[in-house]
């Protein structure tokens, strides 16, 4: 079995939400493709209005929504799902990733179709010419991920490692990230962070050690942050 991701982009004519909506209800069709066994949406829609300043841009313009989808075999049966998405888009994207699941979401689950609490965060990034890869990946995934986890309030958290990206022209990325928020998280650097409301050395303490190992890994000019809604579409059996 396989993880494709799909950065999507929305036609003009559309705002935030009749994107989503457009993409939610063709979300049957797009999990009745033979060979699908589990797929997500995440989309940047209004109900993460709040945490528009947590937006990160490398990439002009940055997508509007993400579609991740499992496949017995990309191969053959991508462009079926691709056909779906080509319908609800004006362009889209596609890689192949392996994913890791440092925290597995079992505070908040969502059932089929229902938003996820909160916010996720979606991160794309490019690794630094200065790191090899190997080296990038023992930063990010073995050094960073305890201090994501110790220092955030994350209640989900998903690393993809892109092998490539299997569409034309596919711009050159390396990893996306996917974190889970509580919504308080949107506007407020306390909750964010997982402190007190109002303990500024707290917060100082937390964000300087989060930013520093962040640092280790990224470049901050090589990277798209993007508060988006999550929907389950169909869980993976």
């Amino acid at each position: 079995m396989e993880k494709l991701i799909y950065p999507l982009w929305k036609r003009d004519t559309l705002d935030a939400d009749d994107f989503r909506d457009r993409l939610l209800g063709s979300a049957d069709t797009l999990v009745s493709v033979a060979g699908v066994r589990g797929a997500r949406l995440a989309v940047a829609d209004s109900a993460v209005a709040a945490g528009a300043s947590r937006r990160m841009a490398a990439t002009d313009p940055l997508p509007d929504a993400m579609v991740s989808v499992w496949l017995d075999a990309a191969a053959q049966q991508r462009g079926a799902v691709e056909e779906v998405l080509a319908r609800e888009s004006a362009r889209h994207s596609c890689y192949l990733v392996t994913e890791s699941e440092p925290i597995a979401n079992t505070a908040h689950p969502a059932e089929v179709g229902e938003r996820l609490h909160g916010m996720c965060h979606v991160v794309f990034l490019q690794r630094p010419p200065r790191l090899t890869e190997a080296e990038w990946l023992v930063n990010w995934q073995q050094r960073h991920t305890p201090v994501a986890i110790a220092t955030q309030s994350t209640f989900g958290y998903r690393q993809n490692v892109i092998v490539r990206g299997l569409s034309y022209a596919a711009p050159g990325l390396d990893a996306m990230i996917e974190e889970y928020f509580p919504p308080e998280a949107m506007a407020s650097d306390y909750a964010f962070y997982a402190v007190d409301e109002g303990d500024d050395a707290g917060l100082a303490e937390r964000s300087t050690a989060m930013i520093e190992s962040c640092a280790r890994f990224i470049d901050f000019d090589r990277i798209d942050v993007i508060p988006m809604s999550e929907y389950l579409l169909k869980p993976l059996a």
